[in-house]
């Protein structure tokens, strides 16, 4: 018992001595660590900070994509042990995404596993940013505070509003969106197209305006949906056909064919799974719009085939198509308009790099935001680049956010100004 016990000892000595070493280190989280990490929307920066006070973890972030930053705050953040767990919530369109971190903490390092949703997951490393370090996610990248930065963004982040983000009109009336009876209305219909471009067939969604008859040409407008919608989205969130058949009746829009086809060229072209996915496919849409769709169209209705009569509008990732295709196809359309224009939409210096053919050849060119929408600075950005070279367009930023009010408003005010 004797020589037992001096070894005892030790071996208590020893685990109190490495029990509380282990455990700081476990649980040494404070601080700032910096990843970067490829993701559907692109390279991402995370700049994290976390706190650790009496047991209880904090943690926020800058993060950045494409040059564009935002604030994050992190929500049920636990550390057990050596393993971090805490989630965020990233607003998409509509839904709410639910992003949960999972990450195992050492000395230098934590390795995480990022699930975003249903979409998928990633693994990367965030490394401890060293006492002294720039705690900038981009210090290089970083816009200057008196002007909205340009080119692509990520979804959600700072609001800074300028003196000119204010409505150019106000919103619309009161039941401006309800059917109303005692006026003439017109037809929805879905319908079949061959689509070479994708090679299959294809759905797109068409109102024909009252009294459509084939003894008369009409204009068409192409309406585009966004990343997690289909043909049928712009029919669910603002029901175009009440509010032309509406405007048409009081004489405040001309009657026109309204097409709304489905933006994601691909054969299986529902928005399930992984919608950041099949962002390639919303580029796709292209050469299907104007090889497929809009031939479609001029052979089976009765349509104005110039590019004076085409306009191209969408919201959200539609709103970037629009803007993409529309600017750089001005022998087709006439008339573009971007509601809420998303990440995707080209840098402007892209989308019109003759400002002088775009001056000449649109008939209205239409950006409209939300000032409560985290993607305005990319609106933004179009319209400082738009302004400074002179090309006419409509800024409308109004009071809303990155929502179906928005682009319904929206919508009303579009169509009131085209084909007039």
């Amino acid at each position: 018992m004797k020589a037992t016990k001096p070894l005892m000892s030790l071996l208590v000595i020893a685990l109190c001595g490495l029990l509380p070493a282990t455990a700081a280190r476990a649980g040494d989280v404070s601080g700032q660590w910096r990843a970067e990490f490829d993701t559907q929307i692109g390279r991402q920066k995370y700049l994290f900070t976390f706190q650790v006070n009496e047991g209880k973890v904090t943690g926020k972030a800058t993060a950045e994509v494409g040059g564009r930053t935002r604030e994050v705050d992190f929500k049920e953040a636990k550390l057990a042990g050596d393993t971090l767990t805490f989630a965020e919530m990233l607003k998409l369109q509509d839904n709410e995404v639910r992003i949960d971190y999972t990450g195992k903490v050492s000395e230098k390092e934590i390795q995480f596993t990022r699930k975003v949703g249903d979409f998928g997951t990633q693994e990367f490393a965030a490394k401890r940013v060293v006492t002294g370090a720039v705690a900038t996610a981009s210090p290089t990248n970083a816009a200057p505070a008196n002007r909205a930065p340009r080119g692509l963004g990520g979804f959600g982040g700072p609001i800074v509003l300028g003196p000119d983000d204010k409505p150019a009109f106000p919103d619309p009336p009161a039941g401006f969106d309800v059917k109303r009876e005692g006026i003439a209305h017109g037809s929805l219909e879905m319908i079949e197209y061959d689509s070479k471009t994708v090679g299959t067939k294809r759905k797109m969604q068409v109102y024909t305006p009252p009294g459509y008859t084939k003894d008369k040409k009409y204009p068409v407008l192409y309406l585009l949906h966004g990343i997690g919608g289909d043909e049928t989205e712009w029919q669910r969130f603002a029901t175009p056909n009440v509010l032309l058949d509406n405007l048409i009746a009081d004489g405040k829009a001309a009657p026109m064919i309204v097409v709304m086809p489905n933006g994601r060229a691909q054969k299986n072209d529902r928005a399930e799974g992984n919608v950041m996915n099949t962002a390639p496919a919303f580029a796709n849409f292209e050469r299907d719009l104007l090889d497929d769709v809009i031939p479609a169209m001029e052979a089976r209705y009765s349509v104005q085939a110039d590019r004076e009569h085409r306009a191209l509008a969408g919201l959200s990732m539609g709103g970037g198509q629009s803007l993409n295709f529309g600017l750089a196809h001005l022998d087709t359309f006439a008339w573009v308009g971007g509601f809420s224009s998303a990440p995707n939409t080209k840098p402007p210096e892209q989308l019109v790099p003759d400002p002088d053919a775009a001056k000449g050849q649109l008939k209205l060119l239409w950006l409209g935001c939300g000032n409560k929408d985290g993607l305005i600075r990319i609106s933004q950005g179009v319209h400082a680049y738009l302004k400074e070279k002179g090309v006419p367009h409509v800024w409308h930023v109004d009071g809303h956010a990155h929502d179906p009010t928005e682009w319904k408003n929206n919508l009303y005010l579009f169509v009131q100004r085209i084909f007039r």
